[in-house]
């Protein structure tokens, strides 16, 4: 019989992976993860400023996020900079400024470990529905954007040509990562969140041959992750964040395996 700490834990996770998932796969085809680790870095500034103006974590990661994204959207446009100076930037001065921040708040105990690592079998039940309404409306917004999402991938002039709007496409799915980041530190944490992102759908795109299965088998990957991650954890005793990525890593090898002994096996053929 489980305890409702780690059921719960199991349904966030979960909830999680369904959204990450088919974000996830955007990254991966677009080359984004240092995007989306930037963001992520960064979201430690809004975990010191909800601490000092006492409002919801999730709303000040997001807020601060979603700062990040429109300055990195306005500097990529005025093109002064490389976008990976960028990125670097902001990254790594969004996380110091946390930090620094932090240091400053009177009688602060901040457990940095559950910030950057997660702690997932602390969530609450408030934190379970936070995780799945915004899934669900994570869901939504990937599916209005997806068309000019895809033709921007393949050719952002295509896009232009059928008046898709990339650049308002790019810039509001650098919304909705900031969105799902913030909605899943709690998971995962700030260091591990983009891993949970790009892992899945990485191994889902060597046997995929649509966007959409690759979708459907990066989310598939991703609860996979969370199961076996969760279960290990319980079993062994070990930090159940990374223990999520660690088994989404190894099934990432498992497959590139099989896929080499496939095509040796066709190559003999």
């Amino acid at each position: 019989m489980l305890d409702d700490f780690f059921v719960r834990a199991m349904i966030a996770g979960i909830g999680v992976a369904c959204f990450a998932g088919p974000v996830g796969c955007f990254i991966v085809w677009r080359r984004l993860a240092y995007f989306g680790e930037t963001i992520a870095h960064s979201s430690l500034l809004g975990v010191a400023m909800a601490i000092i103006l006492d409002f919801n974590l999730v709303v000040g990661i997001f807020a601060s996020a979603s700062v990040v994204v429109t300055v990195l959207f306005f500097l990529d446009r005025r093109g002064g900079l490389p976008t990976d100076t960028i990125l670097g930037l902001l990254a790594h001065g969004g996380l110091a400024l946390g930090l620094v921040v932090l240091a400053f708040i009177p009688g602060m105990r901040l457990n940095l470990q559950t910030i950057l690592f997660g702690d997932i079998l602390a969530v609450t039940r408030f934190d379970l529905l936070q995780v799945w309404l915004g899934g669900v409306v994570a869901l939504a917004v990937l599916l209005w954007l997806w068309q000019p999402l895809l033709v921007s991938t393949v050719s952002e002039d295509l896009a232009r040509v059928e008046s898709l709007r990339p650049d308002r496409a790019k810039f509001l799915f650098g919304i909705l990562v900031a969105a799902i980041i913030a909605v899943a530190i709690k998971i995962v944490g700030v260091l591990l969140i983009v891993a949970l992102l790009v892992i899945p759908a990485a191994t889902a795109r060597r046997f995929a041959t649509t966007p959409e299965i690759m979708a459907v088998g990066a989310t598939g990957v991703g609860v996979s992750s969370v199961i076996v991650g969760l279960f290990s954890s319980l079993q062994f005793d070990t930090p159940s964040g990374p223990s999520i990525v660690v088994a989404a890593i190894t099934l990432f090898v498992i497959t590139r395996l099989i896929a080499l002994v496939l095509l040796r096996k066709k190559k003999y053929e």
